[in-house]
């Protein structure tokens, strides 16, 4: 998707004057190589166990808040009886509740630039466990502020926790730059008269945020 168009800022020209950004598949990339070893080895194709996990079903109530990480590892489980025997589906569900991950240096570089301009607010669906992450990726200052879905009780695409991001980053909605590698959040963003990009690359937020 094409970066959407804007006016102009009146000060000093810019085109937005926040940043909402994604975190996960944005921010933290996981490393799931040795989930995809598993479920090779159970004679499973690679991304099953993703796809049950954020089945709508599974992931809702994890993001929401209202089940933690280790639940949410039971209800995969759960999802994979009778595809392998249940200590295969232990030893999966707990494989992606437990990947690793890591910050994307070159993104977090380009927002820490984009914030010495202007406020940055993280809005992301993920667990109660965020700020536990973020500590250990040693991101806890990256951001002006937090929107998690798991606080909010709220998930993209809804409506509610964008006019929750966009109230942090204290601006108008259609002076916010928002960024997500779901389409579907994307657009519900674009929706609101925010400028957006689809995340897909560094290059994708990088072509963004040229010109502060």
């Amino acid at each position: 998707m094409p970066l959407s168009p804007a006016a102009p800022s009146a000060s000093g020209g810019r085109p937005f004057d926040a940043v909402l950004c994604d975190v996960d598949n944005v921010i933290r990339v996981y490393e799931p190589e040795r989930l995809y070893a598993l479920e090779r080895a159970a004679g499973l194709a690679e991304g099953t166990t993703m796809k049950l996990a954020f089945a709508p079903e599974t992931v809702l109530p994890l993001v929401l808040g209202r089940i933690t990480p280790d639940e949410w590892a039971g209800s995969i489980q759960q999802g994979l009886t009778g595809l392998v025997p249940d200590g295969t589906a232990v030893e999966l569900s707990t494989a992606l509740v437990r990947s690793p991950f890591h910050a994307d240096e070159t993104v977090v570089a380009l927002l820490r630039r984009a914030r010495a301009h202007m406020p940055l607010v993280l809005v992301t669906n993920t667990s109660v466990q965020l700020e536990e992450d973020l500590e250990a990726l040693g991101l806890t200052d990256l951001a002006d502020h937090v929107v998690s879905s798991a606080r909010v009780g709220i998930a993209k695409p809804d409506r509610r926790i964008y006019d929750i991001a966009v109230e942090r980053a204290g601006v108008p909605a259609g002076r916010c730059l928002f960024v997500d590698d779901t389409l579907e959040n994307v657009e519900a963003a674009a929706a609101l008269g925010m400028r957006t990009v689809h995340y897909r690359t560094p290059e994708d937020l990088r072509g963004a945020l040229n010109g502060l």
